[in-house]
Protein backbone atom coordinates (compact mmCIF):
# COMPACT_ATOMS: atom_id res chain seq x y z
CA UNK A 1 0.00 0.00 0.00
CA UNK A 2 1.30 3.72 -0.94
CA UNK A 3 2.07 5.66 1.59
CA UNK A 4 -0.19 9.02 1.62
CA UNK A 5 0.24 10.20 5.47
CA UNK A 6 -1.27 13.87 4.90
CA UNK A 7 -4.18 12.91 2.21
CA UNK A 8 -1.50 12.19 -0.87
CA UNK A 9 1.43 10.38 -1.59
CA UNK A 10 4.12 12.98 -2.20
CA UNK A 11 4.28 13.97 -5.89
CA UNK A 12 2.04 11.58 -7.23
CA UNK A 13 -1.60 12.51 -8.52
CA UNK A 14 -4.86 9.73 -7.95
CA UNK A 15 -4.39 9.15 -11.31
CA UNK A 16 -0.67 8.63 -11.18
CA UNK A 17 -1.31 6.04 -8.00
CA UNK A 18 -4.26 4.17 -10.38
CA UNK A 19 -2.20 3.76 -13.46
CA UNK A 20 0.61 2.30 -11.25
CA UNK A 21 -2.03 -0.01 -10.56
CA UNK A 22 -2.08 0.86 -6.37
CA UNK A 23 -5.49 -0.90 -5.06
CA UNK A 24 -5.44 0.95 -1.59
CA UNK A 25 -3.35 4.00 -0.09
CA UNK A 26 -2.58 4.16 3.26
CA UNK A 27 -3.46 7.45 5.69
CA UNK A 28 -2.55 8.91 8.91
CA UNK A 29 -4.88 9.45 11.88
CA UNK A 30 -2.50 11.71 13.17
CA UNK A 31 -1.42 13.67 10.79
CA UNK A 32 -4.79 14.30 9.27
CA UNK A 33 -6.41 15.06 13.14
CA UNK A 34 -3.62 17.88 13.47
CA UNK A 35 -3.84 19.29 9.81
CA UNK A 36 -6.78 19.94 8.24
CA UNK A 37 -8.91 18.22 11.15
CA UNK A 38 -11.18 15.39 10.96
CA UNK A 39 -14.06 18.14 11.14
CA UNK A 40 -13.25 19.24 8.20
CA UNK A 41 -12.41 16.04 6.11
CA UNK A 42 -16.05 15.00 7.58
CA UNK A 43 -17.65 18.15 5.93
CA UNK A 44 -15.76 17.30 2.39
CA UNK A 45 -17.63 14.04 2.46
CA UNK A 46 -14.67 11.79 4.02
CA UNK A 47 -11.21 11.12 2.87
CA UNK A 48 -12.34 10.09 -0.57
CA UNK A 49 -13.84 12.93 -1.43
CA UNK A 50 -11.26 15.24 -0.33
CA UNK A 51 -8.13 13.67 -2.03
CA UNK A 52 -10.37 12.21 -4.69
CA UNK A 53 -9.35 8.78 -4.56
CA UNK A 54 -12.17 6.66 -5.39
CA UNK A 55 -10.65 2.97 -4.73
CA UNK A 56 -10.28 2.56 -0.62
CA UNK A 57 -7.86 3.61 2.08
CA UNK A 58 -6.47 2.24 5.24
CA UNK A 59 -5.35 4.59 8.21
CA UNK A 60 -2.96 3.77 10.78
CA UNK A 61 -4.17 4.66 14.10
CA UNK A 62 -1.51 7.26 15.26
CA UNK A 63 -0.16 4.95 17.63
CA UNK A 64 3.32 4.83 16.25
CA UNK A 65 3.67 8.38 15.91
CA UNK A 66 2.60 9.29 19.52
CA UNK A 67 5.64 6.73 20.10
CA UNK A 68 7.87 8.68 18.04
CA UNK A 69 7.51 11.88 19.95
CA UNK A 70 8.61 10.06 22.65
CA UNK A 71 9.08 13.49 25.60
CA UNK A 72 6.12 15.26 24.14
CA UNK A 73 4.02 12.21 25.47
CA UNK A 74 2.52 11.11 28.56
CA UNK A 75 0.78 7.45 28.66
CA UNK A 76 -1.74 6.63 31.05
CA UNK A 77 -4.29 3.68 31.24
CA UNK A 78 -6.90 6.51 30.19
CA UNK A 79 -4.65 6.91 26.96
CA UNK A 80 -1.84 9.40 25.59
CA UNK A 81 -1.36 12.95 25.89
CA UNK A 82 0.59 14.59 23.42
CA UNK A 83 2.22 17.35 21.86
CA UNK A 84 1.86 18.62 18.54
CA UNK A 85 4.86 18.41 16.54
CA UNK A 86 3.99 21.78 14.41
CA UNK A 87 2.89 24.08 17.44
CA UNK A 88 3.65 22.52 20.32
CA UNK A 89 -0.55 22.08 21.51
CA UNK A 90 -1.63 19.62 23.88
CA UNK A 91 -3.87 16.95 22.49
CA UNK A 92 -4.94 13.77 24.71
CA UNK A 93 -5.92 10.34 22.58
CA UNK A 94 -7.68 7.32 23.61
CA UNK A 95 -8.96 4.52 22.03
CA UNK A 96 -12.47 5.93 21.89
CA UNK A 97 -11.32 9.10 20.50
CA UNK A 98 -9.46 7.54 17.77
CA UNK A 99 -11.94 5.47 16.39
CA UNK A 100 -14.26 8.82 16.70
CA UNK A 101 -11.64 10.20 14.10
CA UNK A 102 -11.59 7.65 11.79
CA UNK A 103 -15.07 7.04 12.09
CA UNK A 104 -14.79 10.92 10.66
CA UNK A 105 -12.50 9.95 8.38
CA UNK A 106 -14.02 7.51 6.50
CA UNK A 107 -11.64 4.96 5.67
CA UNK A 108 -12.36 1.38 4.85
CA UNK A 109 -9.79 -0.02 6.99
CA UNK A 110 -9.27 1.52 10.35
CA UNK A 111 -6.61 0.55 12.87
CA UNK A 112 -7.32 -0.02 16.93
CA UNK A 113 -4.99 2.70 19.07
CA UNK A 114 -2.41 0.63 20.76
CA UNK A 115 1.14 1.36 22.62
CA UNK A 116 4.15 0.56 19.93
CA UNK A 117 7.00 0.22 22.68
CA UNK A 118 10.36 1.21 20.87
CA UNK A 119 13.31 -1.02 20.33
CA UNK A 120 15.15 -2.05 22.52
CA UNK A 121 12.63 -2.31 25.74
CA UNK A 122 12.96 -4.43 28.68
CA UNK A 123 10.26 -7.27 28.95
CA UNK A 124 8.56 -5.46 32.08
CA UNK A 125 8.00 -2.19 29.42
CA UNK A 126 6.60 -4.23 27.00
CA UNK A 127 4.49 -6.45 29.04
CA UNK A 128 2.72 -3.38 30.40
CA UNK A 129 2.36 -1.86 27.05
CA UNK A 130 0.72 -4.97 25.75
CA UNK A 131 -1.83 -4.99 28.47
CA UNK A 132 -2.22 -1.01 27.78
CA UNK A 133 -2.78 -2.61 23.82
CA UNK A 134 -5.27 -5.22 24.73
CA UNK A 135 -7.49 -3.06 27.01
CA UNK A 136 -7.67 -0.57 24.47
CA UNK A 137 -8.42 -2.62 21.26
CA UNK A 138 -11.36 -3.45 23.69
CA UNK A 139 -12.54 -0.38 24.12
CA UNK A 140 -11.66 0.85 20.40
CA UNK A 141 -14.13 -2.23 19.26
CA UNK A 142 -16.73 -1.32 21.55
CA UNK A 143 -16.93 2.38 20.65
CA UNK A 144 -16.20 1.66 16.77
CA UNK A 145 -19.49 2.83 15.25
CA UNK A 146 -19.80 1.21 11.65
CA UNK A 147 -18.06 -1.93 11.94
CA UNK A 148 -20.42 -2.75 8.17
CA UNK A 149 -18.49 -0.17 6.75
CA UNK A 150 -15.22 0.15 8.21
CA UNK A 151 -13.08 -3.12 8.55
CA UNK A 152 -11.28 -2.51 12.38
CA UNK A 153 -8.06 -4.67 12.66
CA UNK A 154 -6.29 -5.21 16.11
CA UNK A 155 -2.59 -4.82 16.34
CA UNK A 156 -0.65 -7.73 17.77
CA UNK A 157 2.08 -6.58 19.77
CA UNK A 158 4.88 -7.73 22.10
CA UNK A 159 8.20 -6.65 20.96
CA UNK A 160 10.04 -9.58 20.50
CA UNK A 161 8.87 -12.37 22.88
CA UNK A 162 7.36 -15.21 21.62
CA UNK A 163 5.21 -15.93 24.30
CA UNK A 164 4.13 -12.16 24.50
CA UNK A 165 3.12 -12.03 20.72
CA UNK A 166 1.26 -15.82 21.43
CA UNK A 167 -0.91 -13.89 24.30
CA UNK A 168 -1.65 -10.96 22.33
CA UNK A 169 -2.65 -12.76 19.71
CA UNK A 170 -4.65 -14.96 21.17
CA UNK A 171 -6.36 -12.01 23.43
CA UNK A 172 -7.32 -10.43 20.24
CA UNK A 173 -8.25 -13.27 18.58
CA UNK A 174 -11.37 -13.77 21.01
CA UNK A 175 -12.60 -10.04 20.25
CA UNK A 176 -12.71 -11.42 17.24
CA UNK A 177 -11.57 -8.65 14.66
CA UNK A 178 -12.06 -8.69 10.51
CA UNK A 179 -8.31 -8.74 10.06
CA UNK A 180 -5.08 -8.59 12.45
CA UNK A 181 -2.31 -6.34 12.05
CA UNK A 182 1.40 -6.94 13.15
CA UNK A 183 2.99 -3.77 14.82
CA UNK A 184 6.02 -3.14 16.27
CA UNK A 185 8.45 -4.67 14.21
CA UNK A 186 11.03 -2.71 11.45
CA UNK A 187 12.10 -0.30 14.69
CA UNK A 188 15.31 -1.53 14.94
CA UNK A 189 15.47 -4.95 15.34
CA UNK A 190 17.28 -7.67 13.31
CA UNK A 191 15.77 -8.97 10.49
CA UNK A 192 16.00 -12.37 11.79
CA UNK A 193 13.98 -11.32 14.73
CA UNK A 194 11.31 -9.64 12.74
CA UNK A 195 11.36 -12.91 10.30
CA UNK A 196 11.02 -15.07 13.69
CA UNK A 197 7.53 -13.32 15.03
CA UNK A 198 6.07 -13.30 11.43
CA UNK A 199 6.91 -17.10 11.49
CA UNK A 200 5.42 -17.79 14.66
CA UNK A 201 2.03 -15.35 14.10
CA UNK A 202 1.62 -17.53 10.69
CA UNK A 203 0.45 -20.35 12.35
CA UNK A 204 -1.97 -18.94 14.93
CA UNK A 205 -3.57 -15.86 13.14
CA UNK A 206 -6.84 -16.90 11.56
CA UNK A 207 -6.10 -18.32 7.68
CA UNK A 208 -9.51 -16.41 6.45
CA UNK A 209 -8.41 -12.72 7.77
CA UNK A 210 -6.04 -9.90 6.68
CA UNK A 211 -2.80 -10.24 7.88
CA UNK A 212 -1.21 -6.91 7.98
CA UNK A 213 2.54 -6.23 8.88
CA UNK A 214 3.01 -2.48 9.59
CA UNK A 215 5.74 -0.34 7.96
CA UNK A 216 7.52 -3.35 5.75
CA UNK A 217 9.87 -2.80 3.67
CA UNK A 218 12.85 -3.86 1.30
CA UNK A 219 11.69 -5.54 -1.98
CA UNK A 220 12.88 -8.87 -0.07
CA UNK A 221 11.39 -8.30 3.28
CA UNK A 222 7.76 -8.49 1.34
CA UNK A 223 9.04 -11.92 0.12
CA UNK A 224 10.47 -13.05 2.77
CA UNK A 225 7.29 -12.24 4.80
CA UNK A 226 4.50 -13.58 1.70
CA UNK A 227 6.03 -17.01 2.94
CA UNK A 228 4.83 -16.06 6.60
CA UNK A 229 1.80 -15.59 5.29
CA UNK A 230 1.87 -11.79 5.46
CA UNK A 231 -1.09 -10.59 2.48
CA UNK A 232 -0.76 -6.70 3.29
CA UNK A 233 2.22 -4.23 3.70
CA UNK A 234 2.99 -0.54 3.68
CA UNK A 235 6.03 1.48 4.10
CA UNK A 236 7.16 4.72 3.15
CA UNK A 237 10.51 3.29 1.15
CA UNK A 238 9.63 3.09 -2.28
CA UNK A 239 8.70 6.70 -2.62
CA UNK A 240 11.02 8.55 0.00
CA UNK A 241 14.16 6.49 -1.48
CA UNK A 242 12.88 7.37 -5.15
CA UNK A 243 12.78 11.11 -4.06
CA UNK A 244 16.03 11.11 -2.63
CA UNK A 245 17.10 9.37 -6.11
CA UNK A 246 17.45 5.87 -5.33
CA UNK A 247 15.24 3.11 -7.63
CA UNK A 248 14.12 0.22 -6.91
CA UNK A 249 14.72 -2.16 -9.66
CA UNK A 250 15.23 -6.56 -10.27
CA UNK A 251 18.48 -6.28 -9.97
CA UNK A 252 19.22 -3.94 -7.34
CA UNK A 253 18.46 -0.25 -6.23
CA UNK A 254 19.79 2.09 -8.76
CA UNK A 255 21.13 5.76 -7.57
CA UNK A 256 20.12 7.68 -10.13
CA UNK A 257 22.34 10.59 -9.28
CA UNK A 258 25.46 9.04 -9.94
CA UNK A 259 28.08 10.09 -12.61
CA UNK A 260 27.77 6.73 -14.35
CA UNK A 261 24.52 7.69 -16.17
CA UNK A 262 24.80 11.10 -17.15
CA UNK A 263 25.27 9.46 -20.79
CA UNK A 264 23.19 6.53 -20.26
CA UNK A 265 20.45 6.57 -22.24
CA UNK A 266 18.83 3.21 -21.25
CA UNK A 267 15.66 3.24 -19.05
CA UNK A 268 15.90 2.74 -15.62
CA UNK A 269 15.10 -0.83 -16.39
CA UNK A 270 15.00 -2.53 -19.86
CA UNK A 271 12.21 -4.58 -18.57
CA UNK A 272 9.64 -2.37 -16.94
CA UNK A 273 6.60 -1.38 -17.99
CA UNK A 274 6.12 1.72 -16.25
CA UNK A 275 5.63 5.83 -17.80
CA UNK A 276 9.04 6.24 -16.70
CA UNK A 277 10.83 3.39 -17.94
CA UNK A 278 8.75 3.60 -21.92
CA UNK A 279 9.21 7.51 -21.63
CA UNK A 280 12.66 8.25 -20.16
CA UNK A 281 16.47 7.72 -19.85
CA UNK A 282 18.55 7.41 -16.76
CA UNK A 283 20.26 10.53 -18.01
CA UNK A 284 17.35 12.38 -18.46
CA UNK A 285 16.38 11.44 -14.35
CA UNK A 286 19.71 11.96 -13.43
CA UNK A 287 19.72 15.77 -14.91
CA UNK A 288 16.36 16.30 -13.49
CA UNK A 289 17.40 15.50 -9.65
CA UNK A 290 20.55 17.48 -10.55
CA UNK A 291 18.99 20.90 -11.27
CA UNK A 292 16.49 19.88 -8.63
CA UNK A 293 13.75 19.57 -10.80
CA UNK A 294 10.68 18.67 -9.28
CA UNK A 295 9.33 16.05 -12.41
CA UNK A 296 12.45 13.65 -11.16
CA UNK A 297 11.08 13.20 -8.20
CA UNK A 298 7.61 12.33 -9.84
CA UNK A 299 9.24 9.90 -12.44
CA UNK A 300 10.81 8.23 -9.72
CA UNK A 301 8.19 7.88 -8.03
CA UNK A 302 5.74 6.48 -10.31
CA UNK A 303 8.92 3.55 -11.26
CA UNK A 304 9.53 2.44 -7.62
CA UNK A 305 6.11 2.02 -6.77
CA UNK A 306 5.18 0.26 -9.81
CA UNK A 307 7.84 -2.15 -9.63
CA UNK A 308 7.10 -2.66 -5.92
CA UNK A 309 3.47 -3.39 -6.73
CA UNK A 310 4.01 -5.25 -9.73
CA UNK A 311 6.54 -7.73 -7.95
CA UNK A 312 3.38 -8.17 -5.46
CA UNK A 313 1.49 -8.75 -8.35
CA UNK A 314 3.48 -11.58 -10.01
CA UNK A 315 4.18 -12.82 -6.37
CA UNK A 316 -0.38 -13.25 -6.27
CA UNK A 317 0.02 -14.99 -9.46
CA UNK A 318 2.86 -17.65 -8.36
CA UNK A 319 1.02 -17.95 -5.55
CA UNK A 320 -1.98 -19.24 -7.41
CA UNK A 321 -0.18 -21.58 -9.63
CA UNK A 322 1.42 -22.69 -6.36
CA UNK A 323 5.29 -21.62 -7.67
CA UNK A 324 5.53 -19.03 -5.20
CA UNK A 325 9.06 -20.45 -3.75
CA UNK A 326 10.42 -21.18 -7.22
CA UNK A 327 9.20 -17.10 -7.84
CA UNK A 328 11.03 -16.10 -4.50
CA UNK A 329 14.18 -17.91 -5.53
CA UNK A 330 14.59 -16.77 -8.88
CA UNK A 331 13.61 -12.79 -7.95
CA UNK A 332 14.73 -12.46 -4.21
CA UNK A 333 18.67 -12.26 -4.96
CA UNK A 334 20.40 -8.55 -5.37
CA UNK A 335 16.53 -7.18 -4.87
CA UNK A 336 18.62 -5.08 -2.21
CA UNK A 337 22.01 -4.71 -3.25
CA UNK A 338 22.94 -1.64 -5.06
CA UNK A 339 23.16 -1.37 -8.54
CA UNK A 340 26.16 -0.67 -10.59
CA UNK A 341 25.55 -1.56 -14.06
Amino acid sequence: MPVGTRATVKTLSPLDLEKVGAQIILGNTYHLYLRPGDDLISKAGGLHNFMSWKRPILTDSGGFQVMSLRGLRKITPEGVRFQSHIDGSYHFFTPEKVMEIQNKIGADIIMSFDECPPFPATRKYVEDSLQLTLDWAARGKKAHKYPEEQALFGIVQGGIYPDLRCKSAEKLMEMDFPGYAIGGLAVGEDKQDLLKITELLHGLLPEDKPRYLMGVGTPSDLLDNIDNGIDMFDCVMPTRNARKGTLFTAKGKLIIKAARYREDFRPVDNDCSCYTCRNFSRAYLRHLFSVDELLGMQLASIHSLHFYLDLMKRSREAILADQYEEFKHKNLPGLDEILDD
